[in-house]
């Protein structure tokens, strides 16, 4: 059949298998001692996988970001500028519970260890977050993660900071525990090689403006991006087990948010994570998470074993 009227993949596509052989002599520089560290409770990564799916990755990241280097050093040389250091930053999106985290602090590790980028900082878009009393004031307590729920402003005057190679660049902190930004708590970011920047809505595009006035996003600063994609009815699965488990550790906790869901039994567990997740996590997903996807460098598709089965790279 002709492929006449057919828009070519802008992405090329690899097995499991082909992409692990890209590799190549790449080491591997995580113990079992480091990934027990990196992982997050809910996400059971191995080894394999690091070294199946990770290490390529660092290879082809640690071969763009020379290229940029290089690239950024021929233009200050054009220009006659002074000598300087410009962040190479990746974004990390994908829904709530498929493993942002994770993958965030495994890239991090390993892209530390090589020799052009021994500086590696890692900052998550919770911190951008409205604070819960500002959410609950506008009633948006129920839409947060939402991109209406983040202080947008704050978040790309910190990219352009970061990018523009200002020292010492302030970015809030968020407590997964308490549930809210940590009032004077601060992350400082000081002039790293890579900034890695996780967050469900990083890749969102907001409409232009009417008037064609140049209104930067978060993307924008971005040179690379990592999308994480599975299925919605696995993501449903992970999200409650997530919860069940959270229920058993962190939700005791007396400072903990959610302590009052500490004592439920199995059933209501199950239930309340389900309502949770119906009403604000698949709907972000949807509305605005998913529709973000074609716009990533990579994309790592997930089966519900947790392990990535296929890894699309967009085409240069």
């Amino acid at each position: 059949m002709s492929g006449e009227g057919q828009i070519a993949s802008p992405y090329r596509r690899f097995t499991r298998a082909e992409w692990a052989s890209l590799r190549a002599d790449t080491p591997l520089t995580l113990t079992l001692e480091d990934l027990a560290r990196l992982k997050s409770l809910d996400d059971p990564i191995s080894l394999e996988e690091v070294i199946e799916i990770y290490l390529p990755l660092s290879r082809l990241l640690a071969l763009y970001v020379a290229a940029t280097q290089g690239l950024f050093k021929a233009t200050q040389r054009f220009l006659g500028a002074e000598d300087g250091k410009v962040p190479y930053i990746i974004g990390v999106a994908g829904s709530v519970a498929v493993g942002k985290s994770t993958t965030a602090r495994i890239l991090k590790a390993l892209l530390s260890r090589w020799a052009n980028t021994p500086k590696v900082e890692l900052v998550t878009t919770d911190g951008f977050l409205l604070p819960n009393d500002v959410l609950e004031r506008d009633g948006l307590m129920d839409k947060k993660g939402f991109p209406e729920s983040y202080d947008n402003k704050a978040l790309l005057r910190f990219l352009s900071d970061v990018k523009a190679g200002r020292g010492n660049v302030e970015a809030p902190v968020y407590s997964h525990l308490t549930y809210d930004v940590v009032e004077g708590e601060k992350l400082v970011v000081d002039r790293p090689d890579i900034l890695i920047v996780e967050g469900v809505n990083v890749l969102l595009a907001p409409r232009p403006p009417r008037d064609g006035r140049e209104v930067p996003f978060v993307s924008d600063f971005f040179d690379f991006s990592v999308y994480l994609h599975t299925d919605e009815a696995v993501l449903e699965q992970w999200y409650v087990e997530r919860f069940h488990r959270l229920r058993l550790t962190s939700f005791r906790d007396p400072r903990a948010y959610f302590r009052i869901y500490a004592d439920l039994d199995e059933a209501e567990t199950t239930r309340v994570a389900k309502d949770i997740w119906e009403r604000i996590n698949l709907q972000n997903l949807r509305q605005n998470i998913a529709p973000t996807r074609p716009r990533a460098s990579l994309i790592l598709t997930k089966g519900a074993d947790h392990h990535i089965a296929e890894v699309a790279l967009r085409k240069l």
